[in-house]
């Protein structure tokens, strides 16, 4: 074999091998922070304490799963690296549930209702509003997907203008239980929604496995994809099924958060590619080290001088104007 020839080989497997590198040493991180969080400085009652911090621990990997996987998706679907779910206003309907149901039945309901019970419905009407629409949109009306895209900005500002105005007409107390419910918290997690929302999302991005290879192709725009053989619109109908199902997973279970998929999502493809099998689970692991880092961070150095959502949304408010700024937006 000539030099040439050898030279060319030994790049192309150290452009497949780096990518692997990468994401294996996500995972050894991510696996590192998690154990960091559980075992250092327990208390001398430190079966209740693990036992919290377990519970934190399976909430931030959920949700970091969850998120960051719906946000490539999503990033992928609309070929542009600055849209996310929340932007899009998936999570406003999360806060308009909330707040009609305080609005026309009282707080009482949303406070004293079985976990479990008000996880199913805020499931159930986040993702049927969501699939309907975009089914209405992309497959009845055969809209372009980036009107679809546009439309779902309007009806995300939109819902949040509808909210904010019915929040107005609360009484103080009713006010202060629905921005409690609305707010994004990942160390209040109620224990009996962990193992139904970790199998839900578990489900939602094991059914991408038969379209991986469709994924990629995806990624190149639509007119290649349909050239190369891609169902364009069974595909996308689908991954905005698993994308509703992941978001509202995440939202019922810790709130919403705007930016944070931003965030991960474009780490991800820094890291180790556009590629899905190594994008999603890479976003995954920069999730987790991001949350349950984040919160080690808070906890034991600056001792709960802020809350983590609040740090997430203003980090990532600073990152989407950088992408913004320097035109990475594709």
């Amino acid at each position: 074999m000539s030099a040439p020839v050898r030279s060319a080989a030994s790049r192309a497997v150290a452009a497949v091998r780096t990518p692997r590198i990468a994401l294996l040493v996500l995972s050894a991180l991510a696996v590192g922070v998690c154990l960091a969080f559980l075992f250092t400085d327990l208390p001398g009652k430190w079966e209740y304490a693990l036992g919290l911090r377990w519970r934190t621990v399976a909430g931030m990997v959920i949700a970091a799963a969850a998120i960051g996987a719906a946000t490539v998706l999503f990033q992928t679907i609309t070929a542009n690296r600055i849209l996310t779910p929340g932007i899009m206003g998936f999570d406003a309907v999360f806060l308009a549930i909330q707040t009609v149901v305080a609005f026309a039945i009282g707080p009482a309901l949303l406070v004293s209702a079985p976990p479990l019970a008000s996880w199913g419905v805020e499931l159930v009407l986040m993702m049927g509003s969501i699939v309907l629409l975009y089914w209405w949109l992309f497959q009845r009306r055969r809209l372009d997907l980036h009107v679809i895209v546009l439309a779902g900005l309007i009806l995300g500002v939109l819902f949040r203008s509808v909210t904010g105005f019915i929040q107005r007409l609360l009484d103080p107390d009713t006010f202060a239980i629905v921005q409690d419910l609305t707010f994004a918290s990942f160390t209040s997690v109620d224990r009996e929604l962990l193992v139904p929302t970790a199998v839900l999302v578990a489900v939602a991005l094991a059914s991408l496995w038969p379209i991986r290879r469709e994924l990629d192709v995806l990624s190149l725009g639509e007119t290649t994809a349909v050239s190369l053989g891609v169902e364009h619109r069974r595909v996308v109908m689908h991954v905005i099924v698993v994308i509703s199902a992941l978001v509202a997973a995440s939202t019922a279970l810790v709130g919403p958060v705007t930016f944070f998929g931003l965030i991960v999502a474009n780490l991800a493809y820094g890291a180790v590619g556009h590629r899905h099998l190594r994008s999603v689970p890479a976003s995954i692991a920069i999730g987790v080290v991001a949350l349950v880092g984040g919160q080690l961070i808070l906890d034991r150095v600056l001792g709960f001088g802020t809350e983590l959502p609040v740090v997430i949304e203003f980090v990532g408010g600073l990152f989407f104007i950088l992408l913004v700024l320097t035109g990475r937006a594709r």
